[in-house]
């Protein structure tokens, strides 16, 4: 019988009056993967972070082989063999290093030897860490500062660092949030090697089919408790009110492929027009048009230097869902719209605005926002309140015509904010580092809510983030074309955007492979136009 690697009895935390974790017990066992479930701000990342030795102080035990253990520090957690891949990818990489220093870093920064004879070693270790996820760099590719690579690949570095350490427990939070299909099997293939070699692993993922695929136990976190702990074949109607605290009311489970999804139940009734209104706005409306009419025509756009031109209208009154994986053009497509990047060839033009904007400013001037992929590097300032995070793209809004921010406006959007999208925090000026992942993610979703949007733009919005908090941000996003405006959704999730969408579009390597109403496709035909067998 397997034993017991790692032992929680009892723990418990709280940052001052806020408790986040009420005396949860939990046992891991070498040669199981364990998905740790729960909605944004149950306890997870802090039971994370207490298990990698980021919180010390907290009540409570934990038990190595049956012994107590004080994980006083990060690198005591590593001395006893956990090791875990945080959710933040780019808090992983020292930029200013090449690809190879870092892929080798804990072995650098380790004693030893001098530094010079540990250069030397430096090629030697990081092939072994690119042989473990067989990731096929070159010697080109390793000598690069790590600052070039791109987020996808930035994590596959942290995660082949990872399992360079054969931990005994190993924490993976979210490693597939930036990864395509194939990378994330890849991974996943060395996961379930590693089990069968007797490691324990932890998972953290919103992703279900993932969790239903891989995982051997379910362990739930509501509220700082565990309100669940399920083995497999893994029960999802038990799983999921666990998860949100109700009976998954308005949603549904069904297994697609070899995971288990949630879609909107139909026989649940839309909410009323006045949950359906979007946050209160501080500006005057979007130019209103017609439920259908277009908002922005695409003409010749080439995505890439080498990909076919493409034609595309996006209409107000609708939700478009652009289906895409890494490096299929679709975060290409979104800032090429909002200003902050340019295309090889091709023209936008907008049925209201006097011309395409040129900058992000020139953008939000004109109603045309953009939730960015990577929040971490691209949306959020480390220190910030949510008040003060979702004020600065509208900063003469909440001004005097002195230039004094006016606390009570900014303190007023905020509070509808964190109202209409559940965010969990003490009030407006909690700090985003104080939030939990999915919660800043509501953050950044939240600022471009508190004004029309005449094109809202959501680069994987739903990374990273429960069922729970993917519901509010659904209802956020529809509520924008409820009021006249265009949204667009862009993921590698094919699940997440048949939820959402009115209309799924496929990228691949820039090329538009399916445009189709939702209510015409099927989940087969969006996934085989991904290899080009629907034109």
């Amino acid at each position: 019988m397997p034993r017991t690697a790692i032992s929680v009895r009892g723990v418990g935390k709280s940052f001052g009056p806020n408790v986040v974790l009420r005396g949860v017990d939990l046992e891991i066992t070498g040669g199981e993967v364990v998905a740790l479930l729960g909605a944004n701000g149950a306890g997870k990342s802090t039971l994370i972070k207490i298990l990698a030795g980021a919180h010390p102080d907290h009540t409570g035990e934990i038990l190595i082989d049956g012994s107590p253990v004080r994980l006083g520090s990060p690198s005591e957690a590593r001395a006893r063999g956990i090791a875990t891949v945080h959710q933040r990818v780019r808090e992983g990489i020292v930029p200013g290093l090449s690809v190879a220093e870092n892929l080798a870093f804990d072995e650098l920064a380790g004693g030893g030897s001098s530094w010079l004879l540990r250069r030397r070693e430096v090629q030697t270790v990081a092939r072994r860490a690119v042989e473990v996820l067989d990731l096929g760099w070159s010697d080109a590719v390793l000598r690069r500062d790590v600052a070039t690579l791109g987020i996808s690949d930035a994590q596959l570095l942290v995660v082949a660092r990872t399992l360079l350490q054969r931990p005994r427990l190993l924490i993976l939070d979210e490693p597939t949030s930036a990864l395509s299909s194939a990378e994330a099997e890849r991974l996943f293939g060395v996961v379930r090697q590693l089990r069968a070699d007797g490691l324990a692993v932890v998972l953290v993922s919103h992703r279900l089919g993932e969790v239903d695929a891989i995982a051997d136990r379910a362990v739930v976190l509501r509220d700082g408790r565990v309100t669940a702990d399920v083995t497999k074949p893994l029960s999802w109607p038990v799983i999921l009110p666990a998860m949100l605290g109700e009976s998954a009311e308005g949603l549904r489970t069904t297994v697609l492929g070899d995971g288990a999804v949630t879609e909107p139940d139909p026989a649940v009734a839309e909410p009323d027009a006045a949950a359906a209104e979007p946050a209160a706005a501080a500006a005057e409306p979007a130019a209103a048009a017609a439920p259908g009419d277009t908002v922005v025509r695409l003409r010749g756009v080439r995505l890439f230097v080498e990909s076919p031109a493409i034609d595309l209208d996006l209409n107000n009154g609708e939700v478009t869902g652009i289906v895409g994986l890494i490096g299929a053009g679709k975060s290409e497509l979104a800032h090429g719209l909002f200003g902050s990047a340019t295309w090889p060839a091709g023209t936008a033009a907008f049925t209201d605005l006097p011309r395409a904007p040129r900058s992000p400013a020139e953008a939000i001037r004109g109603g045309v926002f953009l939730v960015p992929e990577d929040r971490a590097d691209q949306a959020l300032l480390p220190g910030w309140s949510i008040q003060r995070t979702l004020s600065l793209p509208f900063i003469t809004k909440v001004s005097s015509r002195l230039g004094v921010l006016a606390g009570g406006i900014e303190r007023d959007r905020a509070t509808t904010v964190i109202e209409k999208l559940g965010i969990v925090a003490r009030g407006p000026r909690t700090e985003l580092n104080e939030l939990s992942g999915g919660n800043q993610q509501k953050v950044v979703v939240g600022r471009w809510l508190v004004e029309n949007a005449r094109l809202l733009l959501l680069d994987e919005p739903f990374r990273g983030v429960d069922l729970g908090a993917r519901r509010d941000i659904g209802e956020q996003v529809r509520a924008v074309a409820a009021a006249g405006g265009a949204a667009v959704v862009l993921s590698a999730d094919v699940d997440e955007l048949l939820e959402i969408a009115d209309r799924v579009l496929v990228l691949v390597e820039g090329a538009l492979t399916l445009d189709s109403p939702v209510s015409q496709v099927s989940r087969d035909d969006v996934v085989r136009a991904f290899s080009g067998e629907i034109a």
